[in-house]
Formats: C-alpha cells, structure tokens, sequence
C-alpha cells in the first residue's frame, strides 16, 4: 500500500458510531429516501465532485475520495449497505457525503421530485467545479455464473437507467463498471455497445478497457469491464472530439497499474498442496498473496474477525479440500501463497481459509478486496449482507488506481 494511502487511513480507527435506525432514516419524514448527515469531520477543498450510484458499502467511493475527490450523495437501494457506508467512514473518521445518502432505487431520480433534487444538487456542483458520476450497476443478469438474462433482467434494466441517468443529468465525466460478462458474452456485448453509443450520441468521449484487479496490486483474479466518458471542456484535455472513441493511450489506463496481468499469471504460482502441509515460500510477489493480505490487515484481531459463517456439517468436508484447489464450483480453498480467485459470495460458492478448516471471516474477505486494515463492517450487519456487498464491491486498490487516472485528466488536485 503506498504511502499516499497510509497517511489518509491510519488516523481516527477507534471512533464509531452506531446507527440505531436500520434504514438511516428516521429524521426525514418529509423526504424519507434523502438524507443530510447530521454531522461530519471538515472536507478538504475540492474542485471534483462525485456523485456515486449503486454505491453499496462504498469501496469504489473509497478509491475516489483517497484521490481527493469529494462525494456529494450517495445512493443505494439497500438500507444495510448504505448504514455500512456511513458506518464506516465513521469509524475511520472521513466525511459523509456532503449531501446524504438518497437510498432508494437510481430509478427513481429519472422523474419527479427526486429528478428534480438530483438535477438541483447537479447544477450547484457543476458551479464549483467539475462533476462526475461513478456506478456499477448490480450485474447478475449478465453475468455467466448468475442469472444471465441480460438487459430485460430487472437488474439489467439498472444499467439502462444509469445511462438514461448520466445522458440526462450531463455530468463532466463518467465511470461505469460491470462484470466481464457483459463484455464477453455476445448477446449482452450488444446491449453493452447500445449504451456505449448512447453516451457517444449525448457528446461523450468515450474509452473502455477489461481491467483486471490483480494489476492493480489487489490480490484477486477479478476481471470487470470499466468504460469512462468525458464532455465539455474535458475533451481538450485528452485531445478528443464529442462522440469519439478515445484510444486507450490518451487515457493512460496503464499509468496505475503495477504489472501486467499476463507477466503475473506466467510467474510460478503454486497450484495445489495437501491442506496442512508446510509450504516454502515460492518466488512470487508476496504483496499479491493471501498470506500477506491477511497479515497486513491483522485479520486475526480486526473487528469483523468474529464474523464468520459456521458449517451446519461436520469438519469432514472443510478437511478433503486441498489447499489452492478453486476447481470446483463451490468449496474453493485459498492459498496461502497465491493470489485468490474472484471474490464471488454468492451462488453458493463458499471460500475455504488455507490453513484453517472453515470459511474466510468477513475480515478476511475485506483483506482480499484491499480495504484499508481501518474499513469495518457494522456489528450488526446480517453475515448474508455483508459477504454480499464485498462481493459485489469494486476492490478498493483498483477503484484507486482508476480515479487517480480520472484525476489526471480532471485536473483534480491529490
């Protein structure tokens, strides 16, 4: 982790704050889906405003307010991902939102008063400086190990509106983020390029790019389709033209990346060992290993380490699994000294501790998606809920290195 990161986290880790009201709410009978934070720590001046969409706990958020981005509102459907939002900024000591949380469905900000809010806050920021929009809209509908039935899914539908969003409301700049699915599979790459033309017919320069999260230091084999899209007076910066497809150089998708996917993937990694086995260390980058992960984040002694799902059998089929086998569709068993597969708690897929006859804690999970040891989950947050939403997170070393480009071409000071 660089130092950038460790400066901005290390402060504050002790303080918290329990939300006794589930949906964070209770304050705002008129308004009960938009809420103003009671109070929150001094932000420091910015002039690059982000309004995030889909934001679950906030990982893809995090990455962007460590690159010195302010959030003005965050939105999500889900009561308990968006107390954990608050709960954890609260915890590490960093602002909220500087105008609440809208929780609640994105469609909802396409009509009436809602619309009207949103499109009110969009003026006011685009008067102090640039505003973008991030998202990942809930992808099961397009992804291959879910339902797949791509854009008539109700999730699917949630990328339309997400675009119908950006079009309408004509942030500076965007970032969209999805599963691989909808990049790779031939029926939803149409549905995928349809929105692309979209953005490209309202003005948007346009870039997208397959990233891959190991590539930027996380310890994951996670593939997602990123697209950005940039207008206004952001199109001289890159030396675009509305409506055109930049070329990935323009962007700098590499300039953050710390090694190329393809130079990792051919290192010797281990494959399999017996599970207890002692294993000497292989020659691998250890900052990409579950191993150094765990021990960075202290996972043992952080917060969310009691958090852990206990198996309703017995020990017999946590003990038959080798340590490193992720072949099979359920029961996948880390390695210690690899790199994890995609962080998927879902669909039955259950992810083994190396040396330790049980599932990961949600601790470790966190690890795994390169939350700063300081990110806490709430205590009582439901165990469903909260391996759900780090699933579903954007890994926060990857959404750094990604609004570290963004600032680049924003001009938004670090």
């Amino acid at each position: 982790m660089d130092e950038e990161i460790r400066q901005t986290v290390g402060g504050n880790i002790g303080r918290s704050i329990i939300i006794e009201d589930r949906g964070i709410q209770t304050e705002f009978e008129d308004l009960p889906q938009i809420q103003r934070p009671v109070s929150y720590p001094a932000k420091a001046s910015s002039s690059s405003y982000v309004f995030s969409f889909f934001s679950g706990c906030g990982f893809l958020d995090l990455g962007f307010e460590k690159a010195g981005f302010e959030i003005v509102i965050a939105n999500e459907l889900s009561s308990e991902f968006a107390e954990a939002h608050h709960y954890s900024r609260n915890r590490m000591g960093m602002p909220l939102p500087s105008e609440g949380y809208h929780q609640g469905s994105v469609e909802e900000l396409l009509t009436g008063a809602k619309r009207n809010w949103l499109s009110s806050h969009v003026k006011t920021y685009k008067k102090k400086g640039l505003v973008g929009f991030v998202g990942g809209p809930p992808c099961p509908d397009f992804s291959v190990g879910g339902k797949n039935r791509g854009k008539d899914g109700e999730r699917g539908k949630l990328t339309n509106s997400y675009f119908d969003l950006i079009i309408e409301q004509k942030p500076d700049w965007f970032l969209f983020e999805n599963v691989k699915g909808l990049w790779k599979t031939k029926k939803h790459r149409e549905f995928y390029d349809e929105m692309k033309q979209m953005a490209l017919a309202a003005g948007y320069s346009v870039s997208d790019r397959l990233i891959n999260s190991i590539e930027y230091g996380v310890p994951q084999d996670r593939e997602r389709i990123i697209m950005v899209g940039f207008c206004g007076s952001l199109l001289k910066k890159i030396g675009a033209k509305a409506g055109e497809v930049i070329d990935e150089e323009r962007v700098h998708w590499g300039k953050y990346m710390t090694a190329n996917k393809s130079d990792l993937f051919a290192m010797p990694w281990p494959q399999k060992n017996a599970f207890g086995a002692k294993i000497a260390k292989p020659r691998v980058p250890k900052e990409l290993t579950v191993e150094h992960w765990f021990s960075s984040n202290d996972v043992e002694n952080h917060p969310n380490a009691v958090h852990c799902f206990k198996p309703r059998e017995g020990l017999a089929r946590f003990l038959s699994v080798e340590e490193g086998d992720d072949s099979k569709k359920s029961y996948k068993r880390l390695h210690r000294w690899r790199y994890s597969p995609t962080a998927c708690y879902g669909n039955n897929e259950v992810h083994l501790h190396p040396t330790l006859p049980r599932r990961i804690s949600v601790a470790e999970a966190l690890a795994l998606q390169s939350l700063p040891r300081g990110f806490v989950l709430p205590p009582g947050m439901t165990l469903s809920a909260m391996f759900k939403t780090i699933g579903n997170g954007v890994p926060f070393l990857a959404a750094y290195g990604l609004a570290k480009m963004i600032r680049d071409i924003t001009g938004q000071k670090k």
